[in-house]
């Protein structure tokens, strides 16, 4: 068997481990876990951290079990947040459930009959048919309030107050290991190094009440070079679902990394051998305005979670502003990959009248939008050959007409290298 914690070390994946975790996982085949709350209905990058060590845990010989927090997801882990989270209503997490699952098996397999199969659990399960009494007497008696009150992730809300809802999530999450080590016989859980706290009540509500021993696994809270907050952009988390992130952007997101940043991620985020990512350092090293790691990790992250077919369509994309991108490019991308390309460029809106008949270039980009101050000046760029639309180079004599709409809706209008500009045709 592939040695589990030496794989996670050379990628900087581990955080803190519990002793005796390595020693377990070389003696037999060990299943573990990791929990996922079911709060929006795609995973982001975020998440991928966790979904990784999932996926060596099982290359490595091992059995990953998926926690989806039906009832923890009901009332929100305090874990280092600065305030309550929105609870959720069964229905949403039921849907919620059904589209992480979908994200989760391109990456771990639960279909392979074998003794480290994968599997998904709802931890709704087991905790619906509790009464508070019975579970306050049964398994809370077992933690102490000053133990719990100790854990990192309590003391810093205790600051900005801290719901007793959220005050009970460690002792939840504690019985849900306790619960898997019984009946799945489940030995490891993993997760973010912001969840050490309560995975460790787990493996104390083990020890205390089952006499068992239980092991501890977490990776880095990843950061990046520059301090900013790993996976999150000005416009927000970058997500899973293509419908939230489109397969552009997220691509977008992989190859701007920093080289830094690239050389961390290419370990963390990918299945490149430890020798594959040593030679692509070093060949990315010689000649780093190639960013042939930042291509390298994006391509491999972006076939991964969107597929070979949607990895070409960002690639195009992505070459359309250097001047590699043709009319036929254009004419593929879906609408949303269109404004993500083109996202901040000037748009100029205008009705589709004199469409069907045709309208003269010069009177689209300086009469009906104000792309160009004048005629003058719009003929002037046309007969330097400066002027685009749609990628393809037109002359002043040219005709507008619906069959040069992009989605049924835009134009593109280039001037020069780097000018841009979208005209979004109303009804």
């Amino acid at each position: 068997m592939k040695n589990f914690v030496e794989e996670l070390s050379w990628r900087g994946m581990i955080h803190n481990v519990m002793p005796g975790t390595e020693a377990q996982l070389q003696k037999e085949v060990t299943t573990g876990y990791v929990g996922f709350d079911p709060t929006a209905d795609s995973l982001h990058i975020g998440h991928l951290v966790s979904v990784m060590m999932l996926t060596h845990l099982q290359r490595c010989g091992h059995r990953p079990l998926v926690i989806l927090g039906g009832a923890t997801g009901m009332i929100g882990d305090p874990s280092f947040k600065s305030e309550e989270r929105k609870l959720l209503t069964i229905d949403e997490i039921k849907h919620n459930q059904s589209c992480i699952k979908k994200q989760l098996s391109k990456f771990i397999d639960f279909d392979t009959v074998s003794v480290n199969k994968a599997e998904i659990l709802n931890n709704y399960d087991w905790t619906k048919d509790w009464t508070f009494l019975d579970f306050i007497r049964d398994i809370g008696k077992h933690i102490t309030v000053n133990y719990m009150m100790a854990k990192d992730s309590v003391k810093k809300r205790l600051e900005t107050g801290l719901s007793f809802t959220e005050f009970s999530y460690q002792l939840l999450q504690g019985y849900d290991f306790k619960y898997l080590y019984e009946n799945y016989n489940c030995r490891l859980q993993m997760g973010g190094s912001d969840q050490w706290g309560n995975i460790t009540t787990g493996t104390e509500l083990i020890r205390r009440m089952l006499q068992g021993e239980a092991f501890a696994l977490t990776c880095p809270l990843i950061t990046k070079a520059d301090g900013g907050k790993f996976g999150k952009t000005e416009k927000g988390n970058i997500w899973l679902d293509a419908e939230k992130t489109t397969p552009y952007a997220f691509y977008q997101f992989w190859l701007n990394c920093s080289d830094e940043d690239a050389e961390k991620f290419v370990k963390i985020f990918t299945l490149f051998t430890k020798e594959e990512v040593e030679d692509m350092i070093k060949s990315h090293k010689k000649e780093p305005h190639l960013r042939e790691l930042q291509k390298a990790l994006a391509k491999d992250i972006t076939i991964r979670v969107h597929g070979e077919k949607e990895y070409i369509s960002a690639l195009e994309a992505s070459e359309i502003l250097f001047g590699k991108g043709t009319t036929q490019t254009l004419q593929h991308l879906d609408e949303k990959t269109l404004l993500s390309v083109f996202e901040g460029v000037p748009m100029f809106e205008m009705g589709k009248e004199g469409l069907n008949e045709g309208i003269n270039i010069i009177d689209l980009v300086s009469d009906r939008t104000s792309i160009f101050s004048s005629k003058s000046e719009a003929r002037r760029t046309l007969k330097e050959n400066a002027l685009s639309l749609n990628k393809t180079k037109i002359n002043e004599d040219y005709i507008c007409t619906s069959s040069d709409l992009l989605n049924d809706k835009y134009i593109l209008i280039q001037k020069g290298k780097k000018n841009y500009y979208l005209i979004l045709l109303k009804q």
